[in-house]
């Protein structure tokens, strides 16, 4: 009997919560997570692209890893990721003493990565992680892509290396990233990274997806995965048309991440919807229009 894939079917990726201070906001976190907890989603990415990781200082990373793995019974997973490996390590080890499921990271970025390199990268972090982790293909932030056969390799070599959320723009690039793993391990997960690619994951044999939008509409996801574990097709296309219509919220505004946020606070009314990043504010007009969108 072949063994099942590690933290299959929906995550949420959670977005950081920030006061008027721009310092880190746990009660809203708190808030944000008691509402996900309900939902029917099975896993939380903790500072994950949209968790605005890479605005973060490593004291803010490792007293989320603390404060909200206190927070959800769910499976949670924390981006560990950074171009500095003692900072990687020190946040994994917080991550394993606070009972996280795995952590996830990204190939190296800002310098370009061959093969050779990544290879070599990925196995020498295997070594020093101390559990199980997952990788996170982003060509489009990193530079440079995890290509099937890459992956491939490394799963087939590394035991603890147990999934990967595959953030491409491309429906061939996540089937072919299915394919080639499942030749050399029955057990090894591929999570879309783009919301609506659920439904073409799962029919080519993938696991699930890790979705932005899973912080505004968790049941939708939720209910999507009950109706394919279900088999009910009919309600599958139906969830599948609304998940095509949301995505429009990601051309609302100049950032997505405060476009997110702000689309949290005005439907939930749990968090501010202060980013990071700078210049996203949504304008009147695009605040109705994301009201519209989710009505």
């Amino acid at each position: 009997m072949s063994a099942q894939p590690a933290l299959p079917g929906v995550w949420c990726p959670s977005v950081t919560p920030f006061d008027s201070n721009n310092n880190l906001d746990i009660d809203a976190l708190s808030r944000h997570f008691s509402r996900l907890n309900q939902s029917g989603i099975d896993t939380l990415l903790l500072m994950g692209s949209i968790g605005e990781f890479a605005s973060l200082s490593q004291q803010e990373r490792l007293l989320l890893i603390r404060e909200a793995r206190q927070l959800s019974p769910l499976s949670m997973v924390a981006n560990v990721s950074s171009t500095c490996i003692a900072d990687m390590l020190q946040l994994a080890d917080a991550a394993w003493q606070n009972g996280f499921d795995a952590v996830m990271v990204l190939p190296p970025y800002y310098y370009g990565q061959t093969h050779k390199q990544l290879l070599s990268y990925f196995k020498a972090l295997d070594t020093q992680l101390g559990g199980k982790w997952f990788a996170y293909n982003f060509p489009a932030r990193t530079g440079c892509d995890l290509t099937p056969a890459l992956v491939a390799e490394l799963a087939a070599e590394l035991p603890n290396f147990v999934g990967i959320k595959d953030t491409m723009d491309c429906l061939s690039h996540n089937r072919a990233m299915i394919e080639e793993t499942k030749k050399v391990r029955s057990d090894f997960t591929v999570l879309s990274g783009y919301d609506e690619y659920l439904l073409p994951n799962l029919l080519a044999g993938g696991s699930g997806v890790i979705s932005g939008l899973n912080n505004i509409v968790p049941e939708l996801f939720a209910r999507a995965m009950q109706a394919w574990r279900a088999g009910d097709l009919a309600q599958l296309s139906e969830i599948q048309q609304r998940i095509g219509k949301l995505m429009a919220i990601y051309t609302i505004g100049d950032d997505f991440v405060t476009t997110i946020k702000t689309a949290v606070a005005r439907r939930f009314d749990s968090m501010r919807s202060y980013s990071r990043n700078y210049g996203g504010e949504l304008t009147a007009e695009q605040c109705e229009e994301v009201d519209r969108l989710l009505n």
